[in-house]
């Protein structure tokens, strides 16, 4: 028993070491997916809706591409410290994208659990618009136009 606490601590240090800041949105995002599967489906199947392993892989897929972002994040954020390394910078928050895609998509993940939750039938009135709240204030925080002219 006592090797198998070494090992777990051994573990989750080592996790947390090499995630560092995005150790905590990655580890609240797996869950997250999970939960947010099976309540999609018990909605969907309340509503009458016919469960389709198609429509369920597309599910798994979307699940799927949520860890390539984070990954894109993680390369901007490589890039970005090579060239900050390469130029002698300091950076105080080295997974700075990484980690706000994680969290963007760990609320978007609670936003649909709640949804699911609605549809299933129970109430959140305070919960659901908060998150939508949190949502809208990272958007517009990070919001950049796309046609911006640069001369």
């Amino acid at each position: 028993m006592k090797n198998l606490n070494y090992f777990v601590s051994t573990l989750v240090g080592a996790f947390f070491s090499f995630f560092g800041v995005l150790a905590i949105p990655l580890l609240l995002l797996v869950p997250c997916n999970i939960i947010d599967y099976f309540t999609g489906m018990a909605a969907s199947k309340i509503e009458g809706k016919k469960i389709e392993s198609k429509i369920s892989f597309q599910g798994i897929v979307k699940k799927v591409t949520m860890y390539v972002l984070i990954f894109v994040g993680f390369g901007i954020d490589c890039m970005i410290s090579y060239v900050t390394s390469t130029l002698h910078i300091d950076m105080m928050f080295p997974l700075l994208f990484s980690a706000i895609v994680a969290s963007w998509l760990v609320i978007n993940e609670l936003i649909s659990i709640t949804e699911n939750c609605e549809k299933i039938g129970h109430d959140i009135p305070l919960l659901a618009p908060i998150l939508r709240f949190i949502k809208s204030k990272i958007e517009s925080t990070v919001e950049i136009e796309e046609n911006e002219n640069h001369e």
